[in-house]
């Protein structure tokens, strides 16, 4: 590998942390050494929870840790947010197994970002090459199905892109819908920006609230308690129990985050007669606020929409944080002023057959949801559409 060494290592704890966040830096949550190691020692993920780490670590003749790539064997689809259960029925239905596969992502975390970091003063083309090249060998030697990669920040779009045709990458397109403060310097400022009646319509559902007696409490890792972390745990769980499923995360994990990057962390009360209705909680670094989880038993009129969208929009401007990315999914959030925006994976299939299939599927598939996103702008409330 051009001097370069590769090893595929099941626990994040074969590297430091002060190796692993001086190459990869804190301000993407989601990728630091606490977040990461947080999952692996609450046990969220591992090979009974079908995340079994295999991270990619690539050091320097000299030792030096220069590329790293959170990976995971899957043995199923669940928590990834890139839609592949039709490839795998296809799979199914021809008689060969689609699992496992290998996974390059933030487990249960649908934020783009950073994936395959590279010290910036190594040849990052050379080992952007050796990382795709390790990964799919890997791959071939585990007979894994293949490799997936998901939603990489834009550097890295452009360098597998460049290099897509020859490690036969295919790029799929999704969308989000993220909010961009302009420079507010209020909440009546943003809306202010809207036409009269969707401005109208926004002060009347917070309005709603209001009447309702609610108030809310913006804690941070710091300032939560054992009381205020049981309500959120028990209102995190409570969203998944209506669907009949558990939650992805142990309370483990959270006390985990709270002891080792607790001024990453937002939760988000709403109160009742001094007591705790429901709560959401939030991330953040770099300048953007990511919304994470909700939950509540009873039902509130507006309540889940201001929880988790306005009061996050109310932070931004209050502490200057340029982007709030508040999940997957959400054709509600354009009315609000979320804007549509595109996201991206790659994927490596490895039956030369499924990978010509599965190509052309999503070049078709890129084609609607580009033009998707570019009619759901005109849906946007603003007077004159930001961006």
């Amino acid at each position: 590998m051009s001097g370069f060494k590769s090893q595929f290592t099941e626990q994040i704890c074969s590297v430091t942390q002060e190796e692993w966040n001086g190459l990869v830096g804190i301000e993407y949550p989601f990728l630091r050494y606490e977040f990461l190691v947080a999952l692996e020692e609450s046990g969220s993920v591992s090979a009974e929870t079908g995340w079994q780490p295999q991270h990619l670590i690539i050091r320097d003749q000299a030792s030096q840790l220069v590329a790293v790539l959170p990976c995971y064997e899957k043995d199923h689809s669940y928590g990834e947010y890139v839609f592949d259960w039709s490839w795998a029925n296809a799979y199914y239905q021809h008689g060969m197994n689609y699992y496992p596969k290998l996974l390059s992502a933030v487990p249960f975390t649908p934020a783009v970002g950073p994936r395959l970091v590279i010290d910036p003063e190594q040849d990052v083309d050379l080992l952007r090459h050796c990382a795709v090249q390790a990964v799919t060998d890997f791959c071939q030697r585990q007979r894994y199905s293949s490799w997936h990669l998901l939603f990489p920040q834009s550097v890295l779009k452009e360098g597998l892109d460049a290099i897509s045709g020859e490690h036969s990458l295919m790029c799929r397109t999704g969308s989000q819908f993220h909010w961009y403060n302009r420079g507010y310097e209020c909440f009546a400022d943003y809306i202010g920006a809207m036409t009269s009646r969707k401005r109208k319509s926004v002060r009347k559902e917070r309005e709603k609230v209001v009447e309702q007696g609610i108030t809310f409490l913006h804690c941070s890792g710091q300032e939560i308690t054992p009381e205020l972390l049981d309500d959120f745990y028990l209102y995190y769980h409570a969203t998944y129990m209506k669907r009949g499923q558990q939650g992805y995360l142990n309370r483990g994990f959270f006390e985990l985050l709270l002891q080792t990057m607790p001024e990453s962390l937002l939760f988000v009360f709403a109160q009742l007669d001094g007591r705790n209705i429901a709560v959401a909680f939030f991330l953040k670094g770099g300048g953007t606020l990511y919304g994470r989880y909700w939950g509540c038993l009873e039902e509130y009129k507006h309540l889940h929409f201001e929880t988790c969208y306005y009061q996050g929009i109310d932070h931004c401007i209050d502490h200057n944080l340029a982007h709030f990315d508040a999940g997957a999914q959400g054709e509600h959030k354009i009315q609000r002023g979320f804007e549509p925006i595109p996201t991206y994976s790659y994927h490596w299939i490895a039956h030369p057959g499924f990978r010509d299939a599965i190509n052309d599927y999503v070049a078709l598939e890129s084609q609607d949801v580009l033009a998707y996103i570019d009619d759901a702008a005109t849906y946007l409330p603003f007077k004159q559409q930001a961006g």
